[in-house]
């Protein structure tokens, strides 16, 4: 899709997304589609935390661009997700489900870092949280093209974690392993 490559970097899967077409109207799959939306584990945090993430490092142009690219794509699965919640019968609000309760999307879920280092480790730390809650809804949701659209979008949040990695290596590995090592002490 256009707007998920640049410099070289791709940060969404290359397969076409499926259709957005909830078979049926089922509360239990629209309240886990809510979650996704705006639970404290949700693409809207994760818009959040690439949006953040990309003004708090506009120092490294290339971990700005990086999460404000990331960013985009979990915009579209907020979309995928929001979507679907109002097929089967929600309102699309930025809120989750809680224990049977609407609760609202509030951005003291987010973890604000201005290190780049600890900001990329949230941002893995938070992608692989969403793939297994992702994984988990596929395993018992039993419309097909949630499903498919849970796989489609595992598959870009897998990408996320290459590029994350990708970054850490690039911007923060080498800066950290010299902080490690340090000056040498003694010797001549």
């Amino acid at each position: 899709m256009e707007g998920y490559t640049s410099a070289g970097m791709v940060f969404a899967a290359q397969e076409p997304y499926p259709p957005v077409q909830a078979e049926r109207p089922n509360h239990r799959y629209a309240e886990a589609m809510l979650d996704n939306v705006g639970g404290s584990n949700s693409e809207m945090s994760a818009v959040g935390l690439y949006f953040y993430g990309h003004l708090a490092a506009l120092e490294v142009p290339e971990a700005a661009e990086i999460f404000h690219r990331i960013s985009l794509v979990e915009m579209h699965h907020l979309d995928i997700f929001a979507t679907l919640a109002r097929q089967m019968g929600e309102d699309p609000r930025l809120w989750g489900v809680q224990q049977g309760r609407k609760r609202w999307w509030t951005p003291g879920y987010l973890q604000y870092q201005r290190r780049l280092g600890p900001m990329i480790r949230i941002a893995v730390r938070e992608e692989k949280a969403s793939i297994r809650k992702y994984r988990a809804q596929a395993r018992w949701i039993g419309d097909r093209n949630i499903v498919e659209n849970l796989r489609r979008i595992i598959q870009d949040e897998e990408q996320h974690l290459v590029v994350l990695g990708q970054l850490y290596e690039t911007c923060v590995g080498t800066e950290e392993a010299a902080v490690r090592s340090g000056p040498r002490h003694g010797g001549t």
